[in-house]
């Protein structure tokens, strides 16, 4: 075995494409880190640099798939990733209507991570991160900042 082999974990998720495509397969994700936050997350993956990365189909086949081309990603049910950003228990939340460029709308709770009166919406729209959680009563799902068309935030009512 190589020194330098690092072991990778299969997790579940459906990754919905550009072209209208739903696939469901797993990400290879590190198993260990040296780090609090335990393995790899999709999410750091995703945003851990652009071009293409692995992704197991359902039928046994790895494709490539670029990140680019990545609408969102939906994580199975009681997979919470975002609990793990640090300051996840403090940050503000916002109840959000996205429209995606596939017309796809999703419905949920973003959290909004800054210094103190950095808490609205549009500092959340002008995050540097391409790939961002949402929570949806469905389960967490990962959106491609690039592919949001408008965010609209739900009034509490």
């Amino acid at each position: 075995m190589s020194q330098f082999k690092v072991d990778k974990e299969r997790v579940a998720a459906s990754l919905a494409l550009a072209t209208g495509q739903m696939v469901t397969g797993c990400f290879f994700v590190i198993g260990s880190l040296n780090n609090a936050a335990g393995r790899e997350r999709i999410g750091d993956l995703l945003n851990a640099e652009d071009g293409f990365f692995p992704f197991q189909r359902d039928d046994g086949t790895t494709a490539q798939y670029n990140r680019a081309h990545v609408v969102f990603v939906r994580l199975p049910a009681g997979v919470d990733e975002e609990a793990l950003d640090p300051g996840y228990d403090v940050a503000p939340r916002r109840n959000v209507i996205m429209t995606l460029s596939t017309g796809a709308r999703i419905d949920g709770i973003v959290s909004l991570y800054g210094p103190t009166g950095y808490d609205r919406l549009s500092d959340y729209t002008r995050r540097a991160k391409h790939f961002r959680y949402v929570v949806t009563p469905f389960g967490s799902v990962i959106v491609n900042a690039d592919h949001i068309v408008e965010v609209i935030e739900k009034s509490d009512s």
